[in-house]
């Protein structure tokens, strides 16, 4: 279990975020973690279910359907949980302490 001083990986951050908005399937998750990371962070196919089913075995997510989304394989959408949304702002505390901790020290404006 995450405690405030463990950080997230920065794809666990983005996949509890992307899913703090609303539930997505994988794809979406993917490709909203694009838009969010401005294409910095983009996720394998292997890395997303990877991560997704360590979360799902944490409670942080939970899956909250299959839906089609034409011909082919159902899709998975998952949701965040309480217990995950409670890590995401943790670590979203965690972050705004480090950053305000620079800001304190003038390193904001930086390039």
């Amino acid at each position: 279990m995450k405690t405030s001083s463990q950080p997230l990986s920065e794809q666990t951050y983005f996949i509890l975020l992307s899913l703090q908005s609303e539930p997505r399937h994988g794809y979406a998750i993917v490709k909203d973690i694009q838009s969010l990371s401005k294409g910095r962070v983009t996720l394998s196919v292997s890395t997303l279910y990877t991560t997704l089913k360590r979360l799902l075995d944490e409670g942080w997510i939970r899956l909250l359907d299959e839906v089609s989304l034409g011909p082919g394989k159902p899709r998975k959408v998952y949701e965040i949980t309480r217990k995950g949304g409670n890590v995401l702002v943790a670590e979203i505390q965690r972050l705004d302490t480090l950053v305000s901790a620079a800001r304190v020290r003038g390193v904001e404006g930086i390039a």
